[in-house]
């Protein structure tokens, strides 16, 4: 496919007759990293508040699964979407958009009354976030070019995903022992300053395409979406059941009809093409992988420990935050490895990492505190850690050089598509799996089996 030049256009000219430059990289990258902070935030937020959360709305133990999965359906259904958006109408005003959109919808989950009121507002925060997610990769291609600066600014980007994870269960941990609606008003306020910040630094690219937006298949791929994550969800009380089998059945049927479009369309969500290339189908993997294994896990894991360890929803987060810490801190070093490690073997490494550091786990969070379970447990958080911030700095990478430059949030947005679908799958079955007899150590198993998987899928996934 041949690739064109991303288009920048410069901003207005002020009434001092100035004219923005057309690229501020290090504004940019702090800008984007800041408001992607905010997003994850606001994405791990409910893992420490899960158990007050589900006693303020009463949720029972089946409907639980909403109050985590509500922004992943948001982030799974339109990131796609907005990845497409962003590049054909502008990277700039589609990350406004999502700013100020998950400013009103985190507001809207602080006054949200029930289990579905919040399970809706968090889905438009998802939809807001996928817009952040989407652009924000497009933004930094076209202010950094190909070489090291590039995979330098990934690396920061990828680290301050791993520092949202990290800080969004503390800030709800300290200010959910107020009231859990703070923890929501300031992720808000957080999201619309982040905005008003944007709008100064930020400059418009965007690399249009010829032909109608692709609306067809934007509502197809929504409706895919929202059948298998309802299924997935649904599947915990049971995998047979009627409602879950017509709901995949859905999901499959309306997939086949997403594929149709997208062949016939004149500017697609996603060019099918792509998916003859390794590298692409490798990060895609990588991302799907990542939800399944680790995101799953761990979005259920401060509320095992605090079962299991009797700790208060401050303590587990704090003890999350030996991973989530280690994950950015080694995310920001990762750029030390350019050149000398490829993003496909860097990925493998961090799901390795993950498989073998989660085993300790086992029999360690059924109960009970004595020392030699705190002496399992911290450090495998720490390699966990170390396998996640490996992850979050090589995904996006991958996601970008697989991809023509002109299309990069498009590649972005394909690869966060896989995260968060298989985050929200990896969820349900993460807590269905938990609360079976097999209990935690089941879902550890899982989520190290999984990991185990993608590391030999992303190594026989090299371009030939």
């Amino acid at each position: 496919m041949p690739q064109q030049p991303v288009r920048t256009r410069l901003a207005p000219e002020r009434r001092t007759g100035r004219v923005r430059p057309p690229h501020r990289p290090g504004a940019t990258l702090a800008v984007t990293s800041a408001a992607t902070a905010v997003a994850l935030m606001n994405y791990t937020a409910p893992m420490t508040a899960l158990p007050a959360l589900s006693a303020a709305f009463a949720t029972p133990p089946a409907a639980q699964a909403w109050l985590l999965n509500g922004a992943p359906l948001g982030l799974a259904v339109l990131l796609l979407v907005a990845g497409s958006l962003a590049d054909d109408f502008g990277r700039r005003r589609l990350f406004l958009i999502g700013t100020l959109g998950l400013g009103v919808t985190t507001a809207l989950g602080a006054l949200a009354t029930g289990t579905v009121g919040f399970t809706l507002a968090r889905a438009g925060q998802g939809a807001a976030s996928a817009a952040i997610l989407a652009s924000s990769l497009g933004l930094l291609v076209g202010a950094y070019p190909v070489g090291h600066t590039r995979i330098r600014a990934m690396g920061v980007w990828g680290a301050f995903v791993s520092a949202g994870i990290a800080l969004g269960p503390l800030l709800a941990g300290s200010l959910g022992s107020l009231d859990w609606r703070l923890t929501y008003l300031a992720l808000g306020l957080g999201a619309l300053v982040t905005g008003a910040f944007a709008f100064r630094a930020l400059t418009e690219s965007r690399a249009p395409r010829a032909g109608r937006p692709d609306l067809l298949g934007a509502a197809v791929l929504g409706l895919a979406m929202t059948a298998l994550l309802t299924a997935l969800t649904l599947g915990r009380d049971g995998w047979l059941r009627a409602p879950v089998g017509l709901l995949l059945l859905a999901a499959v049927a309306l997939t086949a009809v997403f594929a149709a479009v997208e062949r016939g369309a004149a500017a697609p969500l996603i060019d099918l093409a792509l998916f003859r290339s390794r590298a692409f189908l490798a990060a895609t993997a990588g991302g799907l992988f990542t939800g399944l294994s680790v995101i799953g896990l761990f979005s259920y894991l401060p509320t095992l420990l605090q079962h299991a360890l009797s700790l208060s929803a401050l303590d587990a987060a704090w003890l999350f935050l030996l991973w989530s810490g280690t994950s950015f801190l080694v995310a920001l070093q990762s750029r030390r490895l350019a050149g000398r490690v490829t993003a496909r073997h860097q990925l493998a490494a961090g799901f390795a990492l993950h498989a073998v550091a989660v085993l300790p786990f086992l029999g360690a969070l059924t109960g009970g505190s004595e020392p030699s379970v705190w002496a399992r447990l911290i450090p495998a958080l720490i390699v966990s850690g170390a396998g996640s911030g490996l992850i979050n700095a090589a995904l996006p990478r991958l996601a970008v050089e697989s991809v023509p430059a002109e299309r990069a949030a498009m590649g972005s947005g394909a690869n966060n598509t896989a995260r968060y679908l298989g985050s929200s799958a990896g969820v349900a079955v993460t807590i269905a799996v938990a609360t079976t007899p097999a209990g935690a150590d089941g879902a550890v198993l899982l989520s190290a089996g999984t990991a185990l998987v993608a590391t030999v899928a992303v190594l026989l996934l090299r371009q030939r």
